[in-house]
């Protein structure tokens, strides 16, 4: 087991030593993790799972409890879990402190942006459902896909392109990604540089600090609905218009948790983002 996974088997040992020899009912919380739960082949001891869990297409089949930071006790318990499998970050925290004071056993699954966390994400699942052959495996066949998504994209001729990661760009206002974020995780093993790193975190950011910036690319998510915005009024607004980016109308759109949930297609992703950026 790799050092950031052992550092967190310790919290899940008695866990899977109990449900070794019975399938627990298991309730996912977090799109990484459910990805993990069907990449194992076992799926079917799900029995729900969130919101953001969204892949493979036949989880959403599952009951669905809330969003993964919105949820409550009674949504939760109402599924029945004998075990909840969940992404760090899963919440409220009082929420949590009811589930984990509750009959059924908890395990967090700490989150991380790098090749070596995917990893960890995918042995602590497999130890927590008493399957570490299978998680070995895959852990194997991740850890070499990654590796070699993450050289084949820092191959690339020239420099880094400078990637502005968009949030959301609702009303005008840019909420970017900063330094400590998947974006900038994602951007990083593609070949790429965050235009922004002033900051932590996802947050609101002003026309001249984007200015300054000087994206050559802008990455969002491909999202629809109420928060889907053209390339024209993206590139309208004040804040890029000036931008190289939007002198080239170099506009990105990935499927958003392929692109930031850090699970089994990451390697995906940095291929994907990297082939987008580079032409490579």
């Amino acid at each position: 087991m790799s050092g950031l996974g052992a550092a967190f088997a310790w919290t899940i040992l008695s866990e899977s030593e109990a449900f070794a020899s019975a399938e627990p009912r298991v309730l996912s919380l977090g799109g990484a993790v459910t990805e993990i739960v069907y990449a194992l082949d076992e799926e079917d001891r799900l029995v729900a799972r969130d919101t953001t869990s969204s892949w493979p297409p036949e989880a959403t089949e599952l009951p669905d409890v809330g969003y993964l930071r919105a949820l409550s006790p009674e949504g939760v318990l109402s599924v029945g879990p004998d075990l909840i499998l969940a992404e760090e970050g899963a919440g409220p925290p009082e929420v949590v402190d009811i589930l984990r004071a509750a009959d059924v056993a908890f395990v967090s699954v700490p989150d991380g942006y790098t090749p070596e966390s995917v990893i960890a994400k995918i042995e602590l699942v497999g130890a927590a459902l008493g399957v570490e052959a299978k998680s070995e495996a895959l852990a194997a066949e991740t850890r070499a896909a990654l590796a070699d998504a993450t050289a084949q994209a820092l191959a690339h001729d020239g420099q880094a392109k400078r990637v502005l990661f968009v949030m959301s760009a609702q009303g005008g206002r840019i909420m970017a990604a900063g330094s400590g974020t998947a974006a900038e995780g994602i951007i990083t093993l593609a070949g790429g540089e965050n235009a922004l790193s002033g900051f932590e975190g996802y947050k609101p950011v002003s026309d001249e600090a984007i200015a300054a910036a000087a994206p050559d690319v802008v990455l969002m998510m491909d999202r629809g609905g109420d928060h889907s915005v053209t390339d024209a009024a993206l590139f309208a607004s004040p804040a890029l218009r000036t931008t190289p980016a939007a002198r080239q109308g170099r506009v990105l759109r990935m499927d958003g948790l392929k692109l930031l949930g850090f699970g089994p297609r990451t390697a995906e992703a940095v291929t994907e983002l990297s082939a987008a950026l580079y032409g490579n």
